[in-house]
């Protein structure tokens, strides 16, 4: 099982930016997948989310307006477009994904594997 990030780098503030996060070795519809991210000296923060059943999105108020998540499950791919960026949005971007089927749920409450997966994270530069 492996998710890996793409797509980081430096961009002026006021610039896009768009992120990928590719899953392999298990089923993304089954899942709920989210970006994080961490600002040094910060702790990880929720940016975004997006649900598997229903493809419903909710965001941190931060970046609202900004911030598109988005899925594609043929691909096993998730996606961050962000705009107008600001030098606060600089950090560590990783996606997160937890499964949400019956058995994912099942294997939880009786504290068994928790189906929940980071990536390796992608870094996000905005100079003011």
């Amino acid at each position: 099982v492996q998710l890996v990030e793409s797509g980081g780098g430096l961009v002026q503030a006021g610039g896009s930016l768009g992120l990928s996060c590719a899953a392999s070795g298990f089923t993304a519809r089954n899942y709920d997948l989210s970006w994080y991210r961490q600002a040094p000296g910060k702790e990880r923060e929720l940016v975004a989310t997006i649900t598997g059943t229903n493809g419903n999105s909710q965001y941190a108020d931060s970046v609202k307006g900004r911030f598109t998540i988005s899925r594609d499950d043929a691909k096993n791919t998730m996606y961050l477009q962000m705009n107008s960026l600001k030098p606060e949005d600089t950090a560590v971007y990783y996606c997160y994904a937890r499964g949400e089927d019956y058995l994912a749920r099942l294997s939880r409450q009786r504290g068994g594997f928790d189906y929940t997966y980071w990536g390796q994270g992608t870094q996000v530069t905005v100079s003011s």
